[in-house]
This record gives structure tokens, sequence and C-alpha cells, in this order.
């Protein structure tokens, strides 16, 4: 049985022959672990896009948060606007922990 395996960080792949020798796995060892990984991928890439979520945000709330003390944008704001805004961003961080 020929397999891929791929690093989603770094890209990098590599190719795997699974062959069946004496106290191997069995063939249906095999299909049962083969299933197993098609079931967990699900939840894997669940799980992958509720981090990008959660690491957009972050990287957002941040973002906004520099923007406010930017001595170029100080005087695009009101006192009551950047209270509200910061006081958000405030909530977000809270969340995010």
């Amino acid at each position: 049985m020929n397999v891929n395996a791929t690093d989603k960080s770094s890209g990098k792949t590599q190719k795997i022959t699974i062959t069946n020798n004496k106290g191997r796995l069995s063939k249906e060892d095999i299909e049962k672990l083969v299933k197993e990984a098609e079931q967990f991928k699900a939840e894997d890439d669940l799980l992958r896009k509720k981090i990008d979520a959660k690491n957009g945000l972050e990287n957002y709330t941040y973002s906004i948060r520099n923007s406010l003390k930017d001595e170029k944008l100080k005087d695009k704001f009101e006192e009551s606007e950047k209270t509200s805004v910061e006081a958000k961003v405030d909530e977000c961080v809270k969340f995010i922990e």
C-alpha cells in the first residue's frame, strides 16, 4: 500500500510504502487504520479552521489596538470613539484568552 504524508505547516511531502511482512499488521488492521485516519481528518480540519479563525481574530484585534496608538491616526478619533473601541478590543482579548 502506498501512502503520501504531508506536513501542512512546511508543505513537505513523503511517500511511504506499507508492506505486510511477517508479524506486521494484517490487511484488515491496515484498512481499519486508514478508515480511522479518514475519520480524524475531518476533526483535524475543523480544529485547524478554529485555530486559523482564532489567530485571525487575534491579529485583527492587536492591529486595531496598535492603530489607536499610531501618532498619525490619533487626531482622527474623538475621545469617546477611542474609549469605545479600546473597550471592545479589551473584550476581544479576554475572549481570546
